[in-house]
This record gives C-alpha cells, sequence and structure tokens, in this order.
C-alpha cells in the first residue's frame, strides 16, 4: 500500500475521490455554481472595502476556499484530501510568518553598512537602488514594478494550488521546497539580521533612498492597496534583508515551472521574471544586489540539497528500523 505524506516529506499520489451520484449532479452543479458564485462576489467585496489583498495569509485562505468548492465536486475523499495535504503546509507558513516577525529580537548584531560596502564593490562604488532611482522614475515604470514585486505573495500560493489539481507529486515536490526555502531563510535571518538598504538610508548610514515598493498602486489608481502591503510588510521583521527571499522565492517558481512550459515565449517569460524580481527589489530600496545574489544560491541550493537530502532521512530511517529490537 502507498503511504500519503505530509508536504514536508515525499507524497504519492492518490486516486480522486469517487464522482457525485447521476441522480444527484444537477442540484450538486447549481450548488457548487452559488458557492463559486459567492466566493467570486466576496473577494470583489473585499477588494472593494479594503483593496487588493497582498499577505500571504490572506491569499492562501482564498486560494484553499476556491480548492474547497472544487474538491467538493469531488466528493468527500477529495475534500479530505485537501485537509490532509494542506494543513500541514499552512501550518509550517504561519509558523514561519510568526516566527520571523520575533527574529530581530533575540540579540544578534544587525548589520546596516556592510551590504552597502559589497554592492559598491561589486558596481566600482556607486550604489545601485541610488543609481536605479535617479534613472527609473517614469511612472508606467512604477506600476510595472509594483505589480511585479506585488506578484511575490500571489504566485506561489497560486503555484502551488494549480499543481494541487493537476499532479500532487509535483505539488508534493514544489511544497517541500517551499518550506525548506522558508526555514533557511528564517534561520539565516536569526543568525544574520541585515537592514535593507531603505532602512539603511534612515539611520543615516547611506545616502538618501526611498522605499517605493507600492508606488505604483496610487498610478494604478489602487491606493489603498499600497497601504495594505506597507501595514503589513511593517508588521514583520524589518532586518531580514539577507537573503532576498522574494529573489528565492521567484527563481524558486522559475524552476518548478520550467519544466511544464511547452512553448518557448512560456519559458523566456518565467526567465524574465526570475530576472525581474531583483531589479524590481534593488530599484524600489527593499534589498541590494548581494540580497537578491544570495536569494539565486538559497533557491538553486534548496534544488539541489534537498532531494539527496531526503534519501539521507529515507535511508537513515530504514536503518533504524532494521536495528530495532523487534526486528530480531
Amino acid at each position: 500500500m502507498t503511504a500519503v505524506d505530509s508536504p514536508v516529506s515525499a507524497l504519492a499520489p492518490a486516486p480522486p475521490g469517487p464522482g457525485l451520484p447521476a441522480g444527484r449532479r444537477a442540484p450538486a452543479r447549481f450548488l457548487i455554481a452559488a458557492l463559486w458564485g459567492g466566493l467570486l462576489l466576496a473577494f470583489v467585496l473585499t477588494c472593494v472595502v479594503r483593496g487588493l489583498p497582498t499577505d500571504r495569509v490572506v491569499l492562501l485562505g482564498w486560494v484553499l476556499a476556491g480548492l474547497g468548492i472544487h474538491a467538493a465536486t469531488q466528493g468527500r475523499g477529495r475534500l479530505g484530501g485537501l485537509l490532509v495535504d494542506w494543513l500541514p503546509l499552512v501550518a509550517v507558513l504561519l509558523a514561519y510568518d510568526a516566527t520571523r516577525g520575533l527574529a530581530d529580537g533575540l540579540g544578534m548584531p544587525v548589520h546596516v553598512a556592510e551590504l552597502a560596502a559589497a554592492d559598491r564593490w561589486l558596481t566600482g562604488g556607486v550604489l545601485p537602488t541610488v543609481w536605479l532611482q535617479d534613472q527609473l522614475q517614469a511612472d508606467w515604470w512604477k506600476a510595472f514594478a509594483t505589480l511585479v514585486y506585488s506578484s511575490h505573495f500571489v504566485l506561489t500560493p497560486v503555484v502551488l494550488a494549480v499543481l494541487w489539481l493537476r499532479d500532487r507529486r509535483r505539488w508534493a515536490r514544489c511544497a517541500r521546497l517551499v518550506v525548506a526555502l522558508s526555514v533557511a531563510g528564517l534561520v539565516t535571518y536569526v543568525l544574520y539580521p541585515a537592514a535593507p538598504p531603505w532602512l539603511a538610508a534612515k539611520e543615516g548610514v547611506i545616502e538618501p533612498v526611498d522605499r517605493i515598493s507600492s508606488a505604483g498602486w496610487a498610478v494604478l489608481g489602487l491606493p489603498r492597496a499600497g497601504v495594505l502591503l506597507d501595514t503589513s510588510q511593517g508588521q514583520v521583521n524589518l532586518v531580514a534583508a539577507v537573503p532576498s527571499l522574494h529573489t528565492a522565492f521567484a527563481v524558486l517558481m522559475c524552476i518548478v515551472l520550467l519544466p511544464l512550459a511547452r512553448r518557448p515565449w512560456q519559458r523566456a517569460a518565467l526567465v524574465a521574471y526570475a530576472a525581474l524580481m531583483p531589479l524590481v527589489l534593488v530599484w524600489s530600496g527593499e534589498h541590494y544586489v548581494v540580497d537578491t545574489l544570495l536569494g539565486v544560491a538559497y533557491a538553486c541550493g534548496v534544488v539541489l540539497l534537498l532531494p539527496p537530502a531526503e534519501r539521507l532521512v529515507r535511508s537513515g530511517g530504514r536503518r533504524a528500523a532494521l536495528s530495532l529490537p523487534w526486528r530480531v
């Protein structure tokens, strides 16, 4: 029998639950349509009243609500599978968000000047964030950059949802990579808290730099969304610049989706997205260039190291089981 594990461990694909009886299909379809309509109406009203949701936990809730409606069409088994698959992942990500906000209060010294010095060394003495903010001031760029930056909060939950619907084995691998990357980032934040450019400028360590990752919402006529994003970011660790997980997750999603891209333009779009994210982050004052390079390294490192680490854990577990007295 094949065991179904949590996202943190291996997950074998299970057959979908039984469909609905023929006599119940018409009422069930009406109910499903009503549920989808209600969810869509609730989402639109939320956007009108509070602005576009940009918090990862909130977005994950919307995604799970949609998956729950879809699973309901497949029977109780599919709905139960949704809970079994996603609850461990949601718990880990919620714990990550909670502990990320506490990581800067553990007493480690905050690094402020070193990263700016590293960027100046990489670019011959010019701070890239200052240069980019001087060069890129057009409204169209601000709007585009804000959408790219904010996509970080949307892309990973949506990709996980689509993979869960289409390929649970690939979903499980992606979920494990997401968890591993989040944990690796959190450990680094604890051991090496670092100030982003906008905070270093606020402290007078570098020349003036604006935090403008949300500037494009006003250009798009959605200032409320920018306020919500700034508020949600103000509640997390402000000295979690190393590594840039925005960059890391953009690269990770590119790596995960590239094998599924059938057309050249799709592959080009994925690579362009992974390259645009660090540019936007440096321009907006959220990260230094060195932060983004480390983000790329973390994403590639997780992809390369997680499979052998899982094999090592599995082989160690088998050896331990064989050594138990009851095996004699």
